[in-house]
């Protein structure tokens, strides 16, 4: 019944990465379109897929693996040298001016409810 003779082993491994690393790390994308990240689920999905068939599972697997590198280092790092927890993102004002993000998301908001208010007085 079970058989990991398939592509299908190679989709669930991926799908299964990318599914913790959005469960874990997913904070560090918060601003991110969907489409990116998509988008980086599919190329993942296609190079490794395509090492599989072409060069084999143990280098695919292998490439894999060694993505994982680049991950640990900014994590446990580049972030910390910023003075940023490579776990929890936090203080989301530097981790927003590392990512080149607008730290104030919600002034905008704030902006629109204060007007209401004042238009009603």
């Amino acid at each position: 019944m079970w058989n990991t003779n398939s592509l299908w082993f190679e989709i669930a491994i991926v799908s299964i990465l990318i599914l913790l690393g959005h469960i874990f790390l997913g904070h560090f994308e918060e601003r991110s379109p969907a489409w990116r990240k998509l988008l980086k689920y599919l190329a993942t999905l296609a190079i490794i897929i395509s090492l599989s068939v072409f060069l084999g599972r143990t280098i695919a697997f292998t490439i894999l693996g060694l993505t994982f590198i680049p991950v640990i280092y900014i994590h446990a790092v580049m972030l910390p040298k910023k003075g940023i927890n490579g776990w929890t993102g936090e203080p989301k004002s530097k981790y927003y001016e590392y990512r080149g993000w607008d730290k104030n998301i919600f002034d905008d908001k704030a902006d629109k409810v204060q007007g209401a208010t004042n238009t009603r007085n």
